[in-house]
């Protein structure tokens, strides 16, 4: 069976996600009953377009309110983890391969022609300290007075709220202006400097600043589709590497938590060693000593 074209189908789901085109003349959000339900990719709900909740956005409210609101706020929180665990049992980082509208966006300026470069490894480890701090710590420890916290990561950092939320609301009501302060300068410049990152390293956002990817990407062994190497047919040609835009080391990270499935190294393989299954088995953890003389390490 042949793959489909996989920007079609990110495309198909970033018009799906922002698929209110009442925002034009309304110039206010759409606040229907698919506004309740999570989208599994990072697309802000402040967004005029945006028909359904941002999954990363949504926990950070509920854990902000948990003081205020009690129940209500537990109960919020038990159904945004439950929406990111399903999300992520059933897709892993296929989310981010292909559902994401802002991986779509960033793999847009990414063909710019320009020299690219490989974005160091050491950075990776700064979406955890963004998810675990930015994104559950602060939004449920550091609260105000009234017993409410804020959305930290959306509030300083997402760029995709900045650019869905911020700027395009602007656009359509200009006398919002008045509100702007120094924190949307802020965030406007962060937006234009990993925009900007972008064009140079690939889905730099998603590599280094996205926790939401990282919380996916968590689910890549256990969850229901996972990549498997038939070691004895390999030809051990590396056309895997060479076409992997994350650059991850093959087989062993095959599975691993940066992996976005955009599934090149499946295609690519002359051999054909390399298959997407559908199974609930953990994916047994790559032994370089079985491979000795094989695939390089």
């Amino acid at each position: 069976m042949k793959l489909p074209k996989r920007k079609f189908i990110q495309l198909f789901f970033a018009l799906l996600a922002n698929a209110n085109i009442g925002f034009l003349w309304q110039k206010a959000l759409y606040r229907g009953p698919f506004k309740g339900i999570c989208f599994p990719g990072l697309n802000c709900y402040s967004c005029p377009a945006a028909s359904f909740a941002c999954p990363l956005g949504t926990l950070q409210q509920a854990l902000a309110s948990l003081r205020l609101l009690g129940s209500q706020a537990v109960a919020a929180l038990a159904y945004v983890a439950g929406s990111l665990v399903l999300f992520g049992l059933f897709l892993g980082r296929i989310v981010c391969g292909w559902i994401c509208p802002f991986g779509l966006l960033q793999e847009l300026l990414y063909k710019i022609k320009t020299q690219k470069f490989a974005c160091p490894r050491v950075l990776f480890a700064v979406k955890y300290f963004l998810l675990v701090f930015f994104v559950i710590l602060l939004p449920a420890l550091l609260v105000s007075k009234t017993g409410y916290g804020k959305v930290w990561f959306c509030r300083l950092i997402c760029p995709a709220g900045t650019f869905e939320a911020g700027l395009l609301n602007l656009a359509l009501r200009p006398e919002l202006a008045a509100l702007v302060k120094s924190l949307f300068y802020w965030k406007v410049a962060l937006l234009l400097t990993i925009l900007t990152l972008c064009v140079f390293y690939f889905r730099f956002f998603c590599k280094v600043l996205c926790p939401l990817g990282l919380i996916y990407g968590l689910f890549n062994k256990v969850g229901l589709f996972k990549l498997k190497w038939h070691e004895k047919a390999c030809l051990d040609c590396d056309i895997c590497e060479k076409v992997c835009p994350m650059g991850l080391k093959i087989p062993e990270e095959l599975n691993s938590v940066e992996c976005i499935r955009c599934l090149n190294c499946l295609k690519g393989c002359p051999a054909k060693v390399i298959e997407l299954e559908f199974s609930l088995i953990l994916t047994e953890r790559f032994d370089s000593r079985k491979s000795i003389g094989k695939k390089k390490i």
